[in-house]
C-alpha cells in the first residue's frame, strides 16, 4: 500500500529586507548601483540630466533666434513697391567705407555688400536705403567712427550671424549693433562680454555697457562691483571715473546702499520669523 505523506505548510511572518536582499539595479549613465524600488536613474545623473536638457533648450532658443535672424529678405515682401520681377533683385549693390580706415595717404578699403541684406537686418539701413536719402543714391555708406576690420566682420555677422571675437571686436561691435539697431548681434557680444567680465576689468566694462545701453553686462559688472565696494577706491580706473564721469560713481554707491538696505531688512525679517 502507497503510503501519503502530509507536510504541515506554516506560514512565516515576512522578514525584514536586509540591504544584502534588496534587489540593486545599475544606472546607465554611470553604472552605478541603486535600488530597484528607485527604478528610474541614479539622483546625480538625474539632476546632470535636467541641466543638460535646459542647456540644450537654451542652445535651440539661441539657433531659433539666428535663424530668424539669417531668414533672407523675399522679393514678393516688396512686390507692392513696383519691383520688375518678383525673382529679381530690388536693389543694387553697395559699398560700406569706414573713415577710420588706418592707411594713411591711402584712401579706405570699401567692404561691398547688398542693399537686400543690410534692409533685412538692420531698420537703420531699411529707412536709410528705402528712401531718397544719399546713400540710397550714390550707393556708398559712410560709417563713422570705426575700423575696417570691424566693419567687415560687422558686414560679415549680417549675412553669416558669426564673428570671431576678442573684447576689443566685442565692444566695436556692439557699438555698431547699438547704432545700426541689430539686436542679435548686440546680445551676441554682451554674452561674449559677460564670459570675460571679471574684478580688473569691471568698471571699464560697467562703463562702456552704461554708455552704450548693455543692461545684461550692465547689471552683471554692476553686481560685481558692489559685492567688493572695500577694494574699489584702491583702483586706478576708479580715481578716472570720479574725473571724467562721476555721475557713475554716484550710481555704483546708490546700488551699494540699496543692496545694503535689502539685505538687512531680508535679515530682521528672517530674525522676527
Amino acid at each position: 500500500m502507497r503510503r501519503h505523506h502530509f507536510h504541515q505548510v506554516v506560514q512565516s511572518e515576512p522578514e525584514t529586507e536586509s540591504e544584502s536582499d534588496v534587489e540593486t539595479m545599475r544606472c546607465i549613465s554611470c553604472k552605478e548601483e541603486y535600488a530597484a524600488r528607485d527604478a528610474g536613474t541614479c539622483k546625480e545623473c538625474y539632476e546632470e540630466a535636467s541641466e543638460t536638457e535646459e542647456e540644450l533648450k537654451r542652445e535651440i532658443e539661441d539657433l531659433k533666434a539666428k535663424v530668424a535672424f539669417l531668414r533672407f529678405w523675399s522679393p514678393l515682401d516688396h512686390a507692392h513697391r513696383g519691383s520688375p520681377t518678383p525673382s529679381g533683385p530690388i536693389f543694387p549693390d553697395v559699398v560700406l567705407v569706414a573713415s577710420d580706415d588706418g592707411s594713411p595717404g591711402l584712401p579706405p578699403v570699401p567692404v561691398p555688400a547688398h542693399k537686400a541684406v543690410l534692409v533685412n537686418r538692420s531698420p537703420v539701413f531699411k529707412a536709410m536705403l528705402e528712401n531718397e536719402m544719399e546713400e540710397s543714391r550714390s550707393g556708398t555708406i559712410k560709417i563713422s567712427d570705426v575700423s575696417y576690420d570691424a566693419l567687415r566682420a560687422f558686414v560679415n555677422y549680417l549675412y553669416t550671424a558669426e564673428a570671431w571675437l576678442d573684447e576689443q571686436m566685442a565692444c566695436d561691435l556692439l557699438v555698431l549693433a547699438e547704432k545700426y539697431q541689430v539686436k542679435h548681434l548686440k546680445v551676441f557680444c554682451e554674452k561674449f562680454l559677460l564670459s570675460r567680465l571679471n574684478w580688473d576689468n569691471s568698471l571699464l566694462t560697467y562703463a562702456f555697457a552704461h554708455q552704450h545701453g548693455a543692461k545684461l553686462v550692465l547689471d552683471a559688472a554692476l553686481s560685481l562691483i558692489t559685492d567688493n565696494m572695500d577694494k574699489l577706491t584702491k583702483k586706478e580706473e576708479y580715481m578716472e571715473l570720479v574725473e571724467k564721469d562721476p555721475r557713475l560713481v554716484v550710481e555704483i554707491y546708490e546700488a551699494y546702499l540699496s543692496k545694503q538696505v535689502n539685505t538687512a531688512v531680508l535679515k530682521d525679517t528672517s530674525t522676527k520669523s
